[in-house]
């Protein structure tokens, strides 16, 4: 993969808000350094065409011993069958499809994604009907015990929430232990997700990714 050409500014030298700072560029190992050190990349109307870099304060996680799984969502669960991987750039391209509000993924970002994929470092997780479409998922990059959930879709009733109910279970099986949502928003926030200072978020992240090689 190579390493970073570019030098991230320490927690200490962070400014209050959420944007840190911009420019670098989407390759693998530029990404995989900034989930390391608690940062994504978004692009905002508020700068047209600059690459900014995250960390927003509070920050929305999932405890994987929090997700609230409704009646409803078990009984969706059993009309759909969950995959993980199996078509990684549909996924993407749903959830940047530019007739949803507030979409940023653009083909830049679905092209680095896909890249970061291929590397081992993104994964999908894919929800399909009884016929055999694609009804939802998710995508995110995982280092060591770390989920960073980018984004997800659903055309099917809860089957967004179904692929949340398999990747935290599947996080749990497998002792990972942060599931990172970037924001708290008022539908993660019904699911179980919470808001979690940056410096407490700094901290759970060290601990997540401590033993994972760039």
């Amino acid at each position: 993969m190579g390493s970073c050409a570019w030098a991230f500014p320490p927690p200490s030298a962070w400014p209050d808000g959420d944007i840190i700072i911009t420019g670098a560029d989407l390759e693998p190992a530029t990404l995989v350094t900034a989930y390391r050190r608690g940062l994504f990349p978004m692009e905002t109307q508020s700068l047209p065409g600059a690459l900014c870099w995250w960390s927003p304060n509070p920050r929305g996680i999932v405890p994987l011993d929090g997700l609230r799984v409704t009646r409803s969502m078990r009984q969706s669960a059993k009309q759909y069958v969950v995959r993980v991987n199996t078509c990684f750039r549909d996924v993407v391209r749903a959830c940047g499809n530019p007739l949803r509000k507030d979409g940023w993924i653009t083909e830049p970002f679905m092209e680095a994604y896909a890249r970061l994929h291929d590397l081992g470092w993104a994964h999908s997780v894919e929800v399909f009907d009884r016929e055999g479409q694609l009804a939802g998922g998710l995508y995110g990059v995982r280092i060591g015990g770390l989920f960073a959930g980018e984004s997800m879709f659903h055309v099917r009733r809860d089957a967004s929430k179904v692929a949340l109910m398999f990747l935290v279970t599947a996080m749990r099986e497998a002792g990972m232990t942060l599931l990172d949502v970037q924001w708290c928003t008022d539908h993660l926030a019904s699911l179980g997700a919470i808001e979690v200072s940056r410096e407490r978020y700094l901290a759970l992240l060290a601990e997540a990714v401590e033993p994972a090689a760039v």
